[in-house]
């Protein structure tokens, strides 16, 4: 299906691309396959190749072959990087932001955004999200979680809200808290046998 520009940026040509942006722009001390980059995103390595080509020709990031492997990563001493990375952090950042922030903790079995940002990202009109709300489902440490928040608010520039719940808890839990979440647009945080997306879109949490 074709997507339309974004409502979290309409600036933009499609969802896709602004993931694209926020994976490479807001990580600007990495360096990232093209294989990667689609497999994180949920898209076609196509995809990926074209916006990063456009993003070369404009030179926002720069590219080099290892291999077989094309690498990109952001061109940080464009001018027009910080802007462009701060207006990606306040709209498509929530997911590329935390995504990163989480990839290591342990514990973790399963995290994905929920509430308003969530359904934004998913198409879904209203008003523009606030505060972004992050279910962990798992048993990280409480400290390490805070930590992430700290740090994510600092990037984000909005309100965290994290939710840690054990896996037990979560699964037999049938309250109305549960019963709003497994109804509603999420974006998954993780990957792993538990996630029932590998694009991390999807309205059905486990």
């Amino acid at each position: 299906m074709k997507q339309g520009a974004p409502l979290l940026l309409p600036l933009l040509r499609t969802r896709s691309q602004g993931d694209i942006l926020a994976a490479v722009l807001l990580e600007p001390d990495k360096e990232q396959s093209l294989t990667d980059l689609a497999r994180l995103v949920g898209t076609s390595r196509l995809t990926v190749l074209r916006e990063i080509d456009r993003l070369e020709d404009a030179g926002l990031v720069s590219t080099r072959r290892f291999g077989n492997t094309r690498l990109a990563r952001a061109r940080t001493d464009n001018p027009v990087y910080a802007p462009l990375a701060e207006l990606l952090a306040v709209t498509f950042g929530p997911l590329a932001v935390l995504r990163g922030l989480l990839a290591d903790v342990d514990g973790i079995e399963h995290a994905f955004i929920y509430g308003s940002w969530a359904a934004r990202y998913h198409e879904r009109p209203g008003s523009v999200p606030g505060d972004i709300d992050v279910l962990v489902i798992g048993n990280p440490d409480r400290d390490r979680l805070a930590d992430i928040v700290e740090e994510a608010e600092k990037a984000l520039h909005r309100e965290v809200n994290v939710r840690r719940v054990s896996a037990s808890a979560w699964a037999d839990d049938d309250g109305p808290f549960k019963r709003t979440i497994t109804s509603s647009p999420i974006v998954e945080l993780t990957e792993n046998e538990h996630s029932p997306s590998k694009t991390r879109g999807t309205s059905s949490p486990p």
